[in-house]
């Protein structure tokens, strides 16, 4: 009987982590396809000393995404009230969404001023998540603080592009003042 339960949460374990990994996986090809680092806007923004090597983003996001993917399915295995599982996905769901759409803002829409007001939203965003993980399973918790750890990083980053750039800065507000005439 034992057998026959642990395999079943074998299963549904594997289940929802292929979900969430898919889930996380999509989100990674589309933030991919909107990231250009090779643009030439990107190539002459002023960008601090302190940013990272591009060689360090593959891996860190590809561990981050490992994370969460394994934190947001062992939420979902553990959280039994449908609700409270639904209220999860949504806000997962949520988050994958912002986190690709900061490269379109950023390396596609050359504004950095909004990915940084969207940046803001997706750091929000993965408190929030960790807060509703940490309901359900403090170890899944754990795993997203490097995620939230790193949106924080990306969001000094990306506040300190749109400071030193501000040509960039006074583009967008013009591109907005001819739209609302």
């Amino acid at each position: 009987m034992k057998r026959t339960n642990r395999k079943g949460i074998r299963r549904r374990h594997s289940r929802r982590l292929v979900g969430t990994s898919a889930a996380v996986a999509a989100t990674a090809v589309v933030g991919g396809l909107g990231t250009d680092v090779a643009s030439r806007w990107y190539r002459h923004l002023d960008k601090p000393a302190w940013q990272p090597p591009g060689a360090v983003f593959g891996p860190a996001w590809t561990t981050l995404y490992g994370l969460m993917a394994l934190a947001s399915a062992r939420v979902l295995d553990r959280v039994e009230e449908p609700a409270e599982r639904r209220a999860f996905v949504t806000a997962f769901g949520a988050n994958l969404v912002l986190n690709a759409s900061w490269n379109w803002l950023f390396f596609k829409a050359h504004r950095p001023r909004w990915a940084l007001a969207e940046i803001l939203l997706l750091e929000a965003s993965t408190l929030d998540l960790m807060r509703r993980a940490a309901k359900a399973d403090t170890r899944a918790a754990a795993m997203l603080v490097p995620y939230a750890g790193w949106v924080a990083f990306a969001t000094a980053l990306n506040a300190a592009i749109d400071r030193r750039n501000p040509a960039d800065s006074q583009r967008e507000r013009a591109a907005m003042r001819k739209r609302q005439s």
